[in-house]
């Protein structure tokens, strides 16, 4: 089960076979089962003759009766049999070169986003204008995350208008930090970069794989993760106590609590980018329509923008100590 919403609400990456045949070109059931009611492939159904073959006491009959199409030649037949096999871009099924195409296109956008709001911070300091693209850039890619989500069939457009607004939010947050930290945005950026990379290369050797008793302690953390953070930013706007409320002013050990917080989603993100993997895999083996490249490279842009926050927190809390 995937652990990213984007990925769970999906057709094309579900564990239920039926909900995913919906995402399957032509509403076929995965290869080697048949649709409910038909038979097999290669099987005839109860009281009907194979393919070519007359019924049992009854003469093979030639001839094409009126309104149905004639049976093909032998030569017909062989140039059929002979011609070379539908690959994923003519059965429109997706394909892992899709997946890694539409995700950089989305990172992409986010990237320029990210740039716009960089360099207004560099440039105009704290205009109105700046922080009106930052703060509606994270408003306006909450709402989108939410109606990507929820949405039956993946949109493009909102997938990238996404990916901008979410850009736009960024690169204002970390223009910010890096005028009080100088560098942490290099930091974080190689933090999440290593993150990502050794999670990719770990899945792919099969050295990360998820488990059913993982997904559970996964979603149980996620959720407690979810409500500090909910109860912490309400704390922020009602009794403001440092620039990351609870998180930078709450020690344990004199360790401060965003720290170990942090630590710990970073571990989240990087297992919900291994379920985020298997589900494109899953996805990919089942030949879902390719247009669900768009789910699953929305789900992938979700998570690593989460990453790059929670490591650029945790560094903005540890270099605040010094």
């Amino acid at each position: 089960m995937a652990g990213n919403p984007a990925f769970r609400n999906s057709p094309a990456f579900t564990e239920n076979s039926q909900r995913a045949a919906q995402a399957i070109p032509g509403g076929q059931a995965p290869y080697g089962q048949a649709p409910y009611g038909q038979a097999p492939y290669g099987q005839a159904p109860y009281g009907q003759q194979q393919f070519g073959g007359a019924p049992y006491g009854q003469q093979q009959q030639y001839g094409t009766p009126y309104g149905q199409q004639p049976m093909p030649s032998p030569d017909q037949l062989n140039q059929q049999f002979n011609a070379p096999a539908a690959g994923p871009l003519e059965t429109e099924r997706l394909t892992y070169d899709g997946v890694i195409t539409k995700t950089a296109m989305t990172l992409g956008v986010t990237a320029l986003g990210f740039a716009i709001t960089l360099a207004m911070g560099f440039i105009g300091g704290s205009s109105p204008l700046f922080y009106l693209l930052t703060y509606g850039g994270a408003l306006v890619g909450f709402v989108l995350a939410l109606v990507n989500i929820f949405k039956k069939e993946p949109s493009p457009a909102l997938v990238l208008a996404y990916a901008a607004a979410q850009g736009l939010f960024l690169g204002g947050f970390s223009a910010v930090l890096e005028f009080m930290y100088s560098g942490i945005i290099f930091q974080a950026l190689l933090a999440t970069a290593s993150v990502f990379a050794v999670t990719l290369v770990g899945y792919c050797f099969r050295v990360f794989r998820t488990s059913p008793k993982l997904n559970k302690i996964f979603f149980i953390v996620i959720i407690g993760y979810g409500l500090f953070s909910l109860a912490n930013f309400i704390g922020m706007l009602v009794a403001p106590t440092g620039m990351f409320g609870w998180r930078s002013s709450v020690e344990i050990m004199g360790i401060p609590l965003g720290v170990i917080l942090g630590a710990l989603a970073v571990l989240l993100g990087a297992y919900s980018l291994v379920m985020d993997f298997e589900g494109i895999e899953l996805g990919v083996k089942r030949g879902v329509h390719k247009k669900y490249g768009w789910s699953a490279a929305f789900g992938i842009t979700m998570t690593v923008i989460w990453l790059y926050v929670e490591i650029l927190r945790i560094i903005a809390i540890l270099r605040s100590g010094d």
